[in-house]
């Protein structure tokens, strides 16, 4: 847990430098400052959503879940995030601005082989999240050399929606270390945050998905190609 960077984004005042290209939902650039502290962050507010009819209003709640998530398994892979109800168009997520390489994306990314321990990682979080829409550009290399998962607003249904780009582990197992963090998360329990966030059928379906995954302890395969995202980037 980043704890200067979330007391920077929970406390922070807001600036809007401007709107973030290529976003389907409104989300924007700003700089937060606390005292000498200046950070950038990414700013999703609920206002700038367009509606969805199998997500109930509010993804910006599930960007903080999926960080919930990301932390209690103990993974990093989710920049921090919070919710400000304060925020210059109302309530919404701020998530620390990744100072990635642009160029890199899930599918160059995969091409090293250094990084398929992240990458498997982010595999395994997306199916017990059940993110419905991994694109290869959600990926993010950051300065630190990490890969960072971003863009985790449509997480969480209780009904199966997984879409990923993240196929090429499909039929090996799952590393027991991995295992181990889920096996860990399953029998503590969701963390009262996430739990709160979450529709009780929600929770229900999250920890289902993890003991599946448990039982199976292999990465799943997609043979009819139906659960890639579009675009794939």
């Amino acid at each position: 847990m980043d704890t200067p960077s979330l007391d920077l984004l929970a406390r922070g005042a807001v600036t809007v430098k401007g709107r973030m290209p290529c976003s389907s939902n409104a989300t924007f650039l700003v700089q937060v400052a606390l005292g000498e502290a200046l950070g950038l962050a990414v700013y999703k507010p609920g206002r700038g959503e367009r509606p969805l009819w199998d997500f109930p209003p509010g993804l910006f709640k599930r960007e903080l879940g999926a960080w919930l998530l990301s932390e209690a398994l103990g993974w990093g892979l989710v920049p921090p995030t919070v919710v400000r109800r304060d925020a210059p168009h109302g309530p919404g997520a701020l998530q620390l601005f990744i100072q990635a390489d642009f160029e890199q994306h899930y599918f160059t990314l995969l091409e090293v082989p250094a990084h398929h321990e992240r990458l498997q990682r982010i595999c395994v979080f997306d199916l017990i999240a059940n993110n419905a829409d991994r694109k290869g550009g959600h990926c993010l290399l950051g300065p630190d050399g990490l890969i960072y998962a971003i863009d985790n607003g449509l997480c969480f249904h209780a009904e199966p929606k997984l879409r990923t780009v993240i196929w090429e582990f499909g039929g090996t197992p799952i590393p027991e270390a991995l295992l181990t963090d889920v096996r860990r998360l399953v029998t503590a329990g969701l963390p009262p945050g996430l739990a709160q966030l979450l529709a009780p059928a929600e929770s229900k379906a999250l920890l289902a998905r993890a003991l599946r995954l448990l039982d199976e302890a292999r990465f799943p395969t997609d043979a009819g190609g139906q659960r890639y995202p579009w675009p794939l980037v």
